[in-house]
């Protein structure tokens, strides 16, 4: 029988700053992606107008100036195959040029060779239309390609192009034959178009009206360019929230709630057009609790973004970055050990590829990762540990290798790098020695409170105080009926002091507040 198909549901919390969007499989968080509801000026997929700083003949590159304090990086290869079309389409158009006119008649040409050369295409001070392949990371800036593409659902589109490509996944003849008549006759001239899997059985009103938006997205541009030639933003790619949808909605998302009306409506629209009998799934969500508290998006962040990451039946990873590459540590834990050792060892990795899986996708980690899994003797065990972590990887959307184990025990996984990876910092600053690592001696403790009640007594004329502690501390200051810490505070400095016991608080933690219950400094 065949297995059902997990739920997705996208979860968007929309802040004054920041825009959070988790994706969960059966409830459990598996892409995690923050942008800035300011907007991040060099996002991969933006477009730019830039300007060519300087040439590397040995490189075959060129340094180019998109706005970023870091110079973006393109090679020869990433011109694209009719790059002189969007060179000639920048010198040219200008306030009194028509552009469209402009654009239809520029010849799309030959195209480039793949042995040229970059200095017979570009040059020191030239302005050429770029796009973001990769965003800047560490030291490096931002990589670009010139060969601009429009990604949406159905169709990417392909400025000063001729072809019209089918996706392999779509095995129908008949099917192939009717999208590429109907998108062929959709496109204007000196368009062309990449027709992706998920248009397949859709109708003609769907593949027109994604067309004509791309489209019109591209041409908007045009304006920008012929009124100012500097080095500018042209157009974004679409907002997470909506790129997202654009790559994975497909039947087995259930909802998408949204605690922004305005990004609610935004992301209906949105799947209105790429798939309009899915609007409905959209929602507003106007619970009282935080929206990430409510889908527990909040706790599955804080438990799977720390450099130790435990998995079920307590084996657990260890997770380093670095810049050149990234390592996982496979522990088998406390887990109960069975007879069979060797049995033992493959079921831990097992389980540990499953979270290794969603922990590439989590942090977007990208680059070389190396895994260490538990030694196992039997190559039957590896192999199938091999085929296991390819069949998880398979929902990754981004590139990847998975190579087999070395007789180490390492697994190599090359993954797609084209953002920095994603890493929260899950830890807080201890309320006791306040991120020093040092606290104070238990012995005197007593004393370090009882210079806080003079200070507040005496000093500052407090005349009842509400002493909150641990309950091994509390258990401490009121031991002796008679002559305990309390009973002689309350003598010594004729105040009314009264304890409470917190069990959160760790063993020596103490704070102080006054009669109106305001905590004390």
């Amino acid at each position: 029988m065949e297995s059902e198909k997990p739920d997705k549901d996208l979860i968007v919390d929309v802040s004054s700053t920041e825009v959070h969007i988790a994706l969960m499989e059966n409830h459990r968080l598996i892409e995690y992606n923050t942008e800035s509801s300011t907007g991040n000026k060099f996002s991969v997929g933006d477009v730019h107008l830039g300007k060519v700083k300087k040439i590397l003949p040995n490189l075959n590159a060129a340094f180019v100036d998109i706005g970023d304090k870091k110079e973006a990086f393109i090679h020869y290869l990433d011109l694209g195959l009719y790059f002189p079309a969007f060179d000639q389409f920048v010198r040219e158009s200008n306030g009194n040029t028509n552009l469209k006119d402009l654009y239809s008649r520029i010849p799309v040409g030959t195209p480039l060779p793949k042995e040229g050369r970059i200095d017979e295409y570009l040059k020191p001070g030239q302005m050429i239309i770029a796009q973001i392949v990769k965003e800047p990371i560490s030291t490096k800036g931002s990589r670009l390609t010139a060969e601009i593409s429009l990604a949406g659902r159905n169709i990417v589109l392909l400025p000063f192009a001729e072809k019209v490509s089918i996706s392999q996944k779509i095995g129908s003849k008949e099917e192939k034959r009717r999208l590429e008549t109907l998108v062929r006759s959709i496109l204007p001239k000196n368009y062309g178009a990449i027709i992706r899997t998920a248009a397949e059985g859709k109708n003609a009103a769907t593949l027109v009206g994604e067309t004509e938006a791309l489209i019109d997205k591209w041409e908007s541009s045009w304006a920008s360019i012929a009124k100012n030639k500097t080095v500018q933003l042209l157009f974004t790619e679409y907002s997470k929230t909506t790129t997202v949808l654009r790559d994975l909605l497909n039947d087995s998302f259930s909802n998408i709630w949204i605690n922004d009306e305005h990004v609610a409506d935004e992301a209906r629209k949105y799947v209105s057009l790429i798939s309009p009998e899915q609007e409905k799934i959209v929602h507003l969500y106007d619970g009282k609790q935080p929206i990430f508290d409510h889908f527990e998006v909040t706790r599955q962040i804080k438990g799977s973004f720390g450099k130790v990451v435990p998995m079920r039946q307590g084996a657990y990873l260890v997770i380093e970055t670095t810049e050149a590459l990234n390592v996982i540590d496979v522990n088998s834990g406390i887990r109960t050990k069975t007879a069979d050792q060797e049995e033992n060892s493959f079921e831990v990795n097992k389980i540990a590829a499953e979270e290794i899986a969603r922990q590439l996708r989590l942090r977007d980690m990208g680059g070389i990762v190396i895994v260490d899994f538990i030694d196992m003797e039997s190559n039957d065990h590896k192999n199938a540990l091999f085929k296991f972590m390819q069949e998880l990887m398979e929902a990754d959307r981004a590139k990847h290798n998975v190579l087999p184990l070395t007789k180490f025990g390492l697994m190599q996984i090359t993954r797609q790098r084209i953002r920095p990876v994603t890493e929260i910092n899950t830890s807080e600053q201890c309320p006791v020695c306040h991120g020093t690592g040092k606290i104070h001696s238990s012995v005197v403790i007593d004393e370090e409170i009882e210079r806080k009640i003079a200070f507040y007594t005496i000093e500052k004329g407090v005349r009842s105080l509400l002493i909150k502690t641990s309950p091994i501390l509390g258990a401490y200051l009121r031991r002796g009926l008679f002559n305990s810490f309390l009973s002689r505070w309350r003598k010594r400095y004729k105040a009314r002091i009264e304890l409470e016991e917190v069990t959160e608080f760790s063993v020596l933690q103490n704070e102080m507040y006054n009669e109106k219950g305001e905590k004390l400094d």
